[in-house]
């Protein structure tokens, strides 16, 4: 099932237990706007180049609508428009006032030059300058964009409308970037387990972990669980899987992928199958790569007592009937976007925070979500997925109908 299908269905399934009526279901699910650009640019060897931008702005009813760009040669529009749509029940379930966006353009990076990317970027921006804004629609970095690219459309966006540091997230430090925010989705994943391992009783100190997917999110998670004495036993990403029974040296394995771009090889630990790492024995596992891993044919394999998404949409619905204790994307990866948040705040107000501010902060935020998301599943007598939905739901709901919006 892709990404839009599974949003739908759970938006659906939402939308019955909470009662919501035909109109404003209908006026909830249909994006606020849909933004389809052409850019040209002219490349180093002086040759013309065309390539699609877009910008799906999905609900603003509770704020600014918030949301990555990124640059892949494959963009489907279905995706995007899922993607955008989980980025409204996302930042509602984490009680931010944003509602979702998500966008990007039509190529491959690597194709590209670094002075490519900047051309290509600024005409974007200039095309869509006035449809997106601090108050409007904030974007940040996604797949193939990064820092970089949102110091570009800082820039670019501050012609038009004087100086904007808050009109986008993800940038570097010395332009108003938030310290903590490279590692605050895997840390969101780590708070987001600690709590959900606090309702049964359990630390995360001596669990074992499995993670699909050592990049940003898979690697910071990671580390923040080796550091509090938990047990990383199998990690894997592009270039392969490794196990040890009695646990990774996660120091030791993020030196070895920086020398060696990837886990394959590492010398205290075993090769295994890529395939066979969401079905190794442990007590939490982490998919953090690719969407749809864990699905029909697997599902009924895997030994984790508990499933956390750092990944988006890594469980297929099927899948989500088999009696594991799953702690959905829009919860468990919404550290991100919470301190892309803390970084909005910080640019209007001018005034930076501390680094262990931006933690607190974030655990605060991640901790108070999961009792916000329990309280929903005892009402409706649910998982912890359709306890996340609803209450997502229902706070949009609610801004749209106190604001009028619902005929």
């Amino acid at each position: 099932m892709n990404a839009l299908a599974a949003t739908n269905r759970n938006f659906k399934q939402a939308s019955r237990l909470l009662g919501l009526d035909a109109k404003l279901e209908k006026s909830l699910l249909i994006p606020f706007r849909e933004i389809k650009v052409e850019c040209t640019i002219p490349k180093d060897d002086g040759t013309l180049a065309s390539f699609i931008g877009f910008r799906v702005q999905h609900d603003n009813s509770r704020g600014p609508m918030k949301g990555g760009i990124r640059y892949h040669p494959e963009v489907d529009p279905d995706e995007v428009n899922a993607l955008a749509q989980l980025m409204t029940w996302k930042t509602a379930v984490a009680n931010i006032p944003y509602g979702g966006a998500k966008g990007g353009i039509g190529c491959n990076p690597s194709d590209l030059s670094a002075s490519e990317l900047e051309r290509l970027t600024r005409v974007f921006t200039q095309r869509i300058h006035d449809l997106i804004g601090i108050h409007t629609d904030v974007p940040a970095p996604d797949m193939g964009t990064n820092s970089q690219t949102m110091a570009w459309i800082l820039d670019e966006y501050s012609k038009f409308h004087g100086h904007s540091p808050a009109v986008v997230t993800g940038k570097p430090i010395d332009l108003g970037g938030s310290l903590g925010r490279d590692a605050a989705t895997g840390r969101g994943v780590l708070f987001a387990t600690e709590a959900l391992l606090n309702e049964y009783g359990k630390t995360v100190s001596g669990q074992r972990f499995v993670i699909q997917g050592f990049g940003n999110v898979g690697s910071w998670a990671a580390r923040l669980i080796s550091e509090l004495g938990g047990k990383v036993v199998a990690v894997s990403d592009i270039s392969g899987a490794i196990k040890n029974k009695n646990g990774l040296d996660i120091d030791s394995l993020l030196k070895h992928v920086q020398e060696n771009r990837g886990v394959k090889g590492f010398h205290d630990a075993d090769a295994i199958d890529s395939n066979s790492i969401l079905v190794e024995d442990c007590d939490v596992l982490i998919p953090a790569a690719l969407g749809g891993v864990i699905n029909r044919d697997n599902a009924n394999e895997i030994k984790a007592k508990f499933i956390v998404e750092a990944a988006n949409h890594p469980t297929d619905p099927e899948a989500d009937e088999k009696g594991v204790i799953i702690l959905p994307d829009i919860y468990a990866n919404s550290g991100g976007v919470t301190v892309s948040y803390f970084e909005w705040v910080q640019n209007i107000q001018g005034f930076m925070w501390e680094e262990e501010r931006v933690n607190n902060e974030l655990k605060t935020y991640m901790t108070k979500g999961l009792k916000n998301v329990k309280e929903m599943c005892n009402t409706h007598n649910c998982d912890l997925r359709m306890g996340a939905f609803t209450l997502g739901l229902n706070r949009v709901a609610r801004a749209t109908v106190l604001r009028g919006w619902e005929a």
